[in-house]
């Protein structure tokens, strides 16, 4: 038994770092595009739910049960939740600091805990705890020795914290939706709909109907496969089979495979202070798993 529950969670879990890597590839992408982030993040997002619309006619043509607006209302929430999310980390990382907007961005994993218990009625066990509190250190590690507490930046700080609280809620949101639906009539209407509600917020700032430079629509076109497609999809598909401690303390690691991206496209050296916040993440991360493999084991035997 201990055999297959390796053999079943190893791949997934690969699965799961390659999402994350996915999902560092944004900040790559939006560096080197001059586009305004609300049109990036509705495109994006519009972008995810056209490229993945072909698979979401599949799944319903062999959906067994009753698809209608019930079952498209539950992506709504989390769909706001993601275009609050993708907006107001931009505008509060714009008026704070960037190692704050970084550090409170990724406190998610302390977040987490409350929503998965609020929507699904799952704990965080003391290993998680322990797997969690490593992740963090290795973050602070890595952006707590430039971060300020300022008045200057206060509401930029407290915007980057509600963007935080957006992005938990959503992935809580999909461990609960995740078991409801197939992943595709799920995630696309999600895209779908965050797309379009960054589009209405993008209205409010900057006018859509303009020329677009080729180089920033190969970015947005990126930044809707790589980082959306692959990264946002993948997790979401991870909370099918991991606790979501699990998928918010690994998704801590971007700051790690950033890094890397940053040191190979930009020629970025990571500070030696990166290599102790790297090791203290992967060991949060492993405990974390660890955790999730034991309590695995545990509902076997059970059931």
């Amino acid at each position: 038994m201990k055999h297959s529950v390796h053999e079943s969670i190893l791949p997934r879990f690969l699965l799961l770092l390659f999402g994350v890597m996915c999902g560092a590839t944004a900040v790559i992408m939006i560096k080197a595009s001059d586009e305004h982030p609300f049109l990036v993040a509705s495109y994006r997002l519009i972008i995810a739910s056209v490229v993945l619309f072909p698979f979401f006619l599949r799944d319903l043509q062999t959906y067994e049960g009753k698809y209608g607006w019930r079952q498209i209302s539950w992506a709504v929430l989390p769909a706001i939740a993601l275009a609050v999310h993708f907006m107001s980390w931009v505008v509060g990382a714009r008026m704070t600091q960037v190692a704050n907007a970084s550090l409170i961005a990724n406190l998610t994993p302390v977040a987490m805990p409350f929503f998965v218990w609020l929507f699904f009625a799952e704990r965080v066990n003391r290993q998680e705890i322990i797997g969690t509190l490593f992740t963090l250190a290795g973050l602070v590690v890595l952006t707590g020795s430039n971060f300020q507490l300022d008045k200057t930046h206060f509401t930029g700080d407290l915007i980057c914290f509600g963007s935080m609280l957006a992005f938990a809620m959503y992935l809580a949101l999909g461990r609960k939706n995740g078991g409801r639906l197939s992943l595709w009539l799920y995630m696309v209407p999600l895209y779908f709909m965050a797309g379009m509600f960054s589009l209405i917020g993008a209205l409010f700032v900057v006018n859509p109907i303009k020329p677009y430079s080729l180089h920033n629509l190969l970015y947005i076109l990126g930044l809707g496969i790589i980082p959306t497609v692959f990264g946002h999809t993948i997790l979401n598909y991870s909370l099918k089979f991991f606790r979501g401690q699990v998928v918010s303390v690994t998704n801590l690691s971007q700051p790690l495979f950033a890094g890397i991206m940053g040191f190979l496209f930009f020629g970025e050296k990571p500070r030696p202070i990166f290599y102790l916040a790297a090791g203290l993440i992967l060991v949060g991360i492993w405990i974390v798993l660890n955790a999730s493999r034991l309590h695995y084991q545990a509902s076997r035997v059970r059931s």
